[in-house]
């Protein structure tokens, strides 16, 4: 066990480790500074520090002397005596990732945006304050709103740092706040994009689009036109219902936009509502639009390709689409656009056709079905030699199917008849060669369609690859955030769930932004996590005249925490002065 100490040679807290279980020597890590206190034994120097008077709600000059150090005769009129071997350490709560989330909320001028859009109520709620909880809650440790009020507040340093009280964290205000977000959300989109130019030079020509889903723990029935349906669930969970989440993104990452649809909407009817939003939000331009198979139709992309100006395009095709193409390939050379990467170019009714190979991808996805293929022989194998009843090998024939989806495309599978009785081997198999030899071939090549010039292949196919920064955010959304599932049952505080987890993205994305160029592979959750480390406590002195002197103190930073500040330039704020309490008043805990 460690203990905390007082040095009596100088205003420090430290405390005693053991460095291992069989070691009898102990180490000392600083804890506290307590530089308030004199401790000097020359009487003629004195340090006076403002404390706050709670009771006069003012500041006033004292000097603070050990009990065991006469207070000088010059300072009798503002001396205090305190009882340095008495005190006592109270309420440690979390502080370093709250003032990390502070300041990146400060940074993005989050609270100049709300502070005339979220005006405070006449019984003095500050909306934009909770706002500010419930976003830092989902980027620090993402949680419902009634683990915010019954558990996370308390045990976090937030309402120190805003300056605030419990009211911040009151359930009822908490979900009242969410009722006033969603009329904002065009106005916030239009303040991000302004605040990612000034702090980064972001460009906006090149724009990212996809969907993905996030579901539910609630079941129907809904009102009508509710938004939570049954659909294709990315997550795997068709057994609940859904909504549909469409984002903007630029290759860097850098949310813009998203839109929450009904959880039965096709990703192909959503595209053209989402060019009109990005119109109407930032006016016409000739912006790039990079988009995964199955989004675009036919129709709006040759609406794109009619639009003054016109809106360019990138978009993947299915794999199966090459074999209208093969011919035609076979005739264009290939060029080497730089190592491992090569393509062919193919013009055709106005557009281009990209057909890349990478050899990345291709050792990469051989590999990926050489696992899946492995895996599934290896089982059928095993359901081969069973015992077992004609529904029993159905059932695990398609937990097969389920597990090794991509590889059961290759494996051409013979079930006995109905009546059929069952003995070892009890099904045959076999490879299907042919089409193992025309995936081989596609394995690692993409084709691409695009209006683009096809003067530069190598940025197309850099284009279609930052389609990764879309899928990232959904996963920093789903893990990192924890979106899913919502337990909320109020449309419009779904919604209003999502905006919060949308900003909470923001300052995701803006600290990982400030870390890259640092250290690429310095996440924001390491950082989080580190400064989460950082802990603020209370501690209390009582005085020899009946008083407690009370210092609000978050611990002191180490090596790794200096060293990442000292690389992203900010510095950590001073300490708070100190309270002192009148005679025989209670301390709360």
């Amino acid at each position: 066990m460690s203990s905390p100490v007082q040095e009596r040679q100088g205003p420090l807290l430290l405390e005693h480790c053991r460095e291992g279980a069989h070691c009898q020597r102990g180490a000392q890590r600083h804890l506290l500074y307590l530089g308030e206190i004199n401790d000097s034994q020359k009487a003629a120097w004195t340090k006076v520090t403002e404390v706050f008077d709670p009771a006069q709600e003012q500041t006033q000059p004292l000097a603070l002397y050990p009990s065991d150090r006469e207070v000088p005769e010059h300072a009798s009129d503002y001396g205090v005596q305190v009882r340095l071997n008495e005190f006592v350490l109270r309420r440690p709560r979390q502080w370093g990732a709250c003032w990390i989330g502070c300041r990146l909320w400060e940074q993005l001028k989050l609270d100049e945006f709300w502070r005339d859009r979220l005006p405070d109520s006449r019984e003095g709620t500050c909306w934009r304050q909770i706002l500010e909880t419930l976003t830092i809650y989902r980027l620090v440790e993402p949680g419902s709103e009634w683990r915010l009020h019954r558990h996370w507040f308390g045990n976090s340093a937030l309402a120190d740092l805003l300056d605030a009280d419990f009211a911040l964290a009151q359930k009822d205000n908490l979900y009242r706040c969410l009722d006033k977000l969603l009329a904002h959300r065009a106005a916030l989109f239009g303040h991000l994009r302004q605040r990612w130019q000034d702090l980064f030079g972001v460009k906006f020509e090149v724009l990212l689009y996809d969907l993905t889903s996030t579901y539910f723990e609630s079941d129907p029935p809904f009102p009508e036109g509710d938004k939570r349906q049954y659909g294709y669930s990315r997550d795997k969970r068709s057994d609940c219902v859904q909504v549909v989440i469409a984002l903007v993104v630029t290759p860097e990452g850098f949310p813009l936009a998203y839109e929450v649809m009904a959880g039965n909407t096709a990703d192909k009817t959503t595209l053209r509502g989402f060019l009109k939003k990005i119109e109407e939000l930032h006016g016409k331009a000739e912006r790039i639009w990079v988009m995964d198979r199955g989004i675009p139709t036919e129709e709006v992309l040759a609406e794109m390709r009619a639009s003054d100006p016109p809106v360019r395009y990138l978009v993947g095709t299915p794999k199966g689409r090459l074999s209208q193409h093969e011919q035609a390939f076979l005739e264009q050379p290939w060029q080497v656009v730089r190592e491992g990467l090569q393509v062919k170019l193919l013009a055709e009714e106005g557009e281009l056709l990209v057909l890349a190979e990478s050899k990345n991808r291709v050792s990469k996805e051989r590999s990926m079905r050489r696992r899946q293929l492995k895996g599934l022989w290896k089982r059928l194998q095993e359901l081969e030699q069973m015992e077992l009843e004609r529904d029993q090998l159905l059932l695990k024939l398609g937990a097969a199917k389920q597990q090794y989806p991509a590889a059961w495309r290759l494996v051409e599978v013979e079930v006995p008849a109905e009546d059929a009785e069952l003995q070892p081997p009890n099904f045959k198999y076999e490879l299907r060669k042919k089409k193992l030899r025309q995936l081989r071939k596609r394995e690692g090549r993409y084709l691409l369609r695009s209006n683009l010039s096809a003067q530069e292949p190598e940025k197309l196919w850099q284009f279609y690859i930052q389609l990764t920064q879309v899928e990232a955010a959904f996963k920093d959304l789903k893990d990192d955030l924890a979106l899913r599932p919502i337990y909320h049952s109020d449309e419009q505080r779904i919604e209003a769930h999502i905006f919060v987890s949308f900003l909470a993205y923001c300052l995701h994305v803006h600290l990982r932004a400030r870390l890259r160029p640092l250290a690429s592979g310095l996440m924001p959750r390491v950082v989080l996590d580190k400064f989460a480390a950082i802990q603020m406590l209370d501690v209390h002195f009582p005085t020899t005249d009946g008083r407690e002197l009370i210092f609000r103190r978050y611990t002191q930073p180490e090596q790794d925490h200096k060293m990442i500040l000292a690389q992203l330039g900010w510095e950590l704020p001073p300490q708070s002065p100190p309270r002192i309490t009148q005679k025989g008043q209670l301390v709360s805990e």
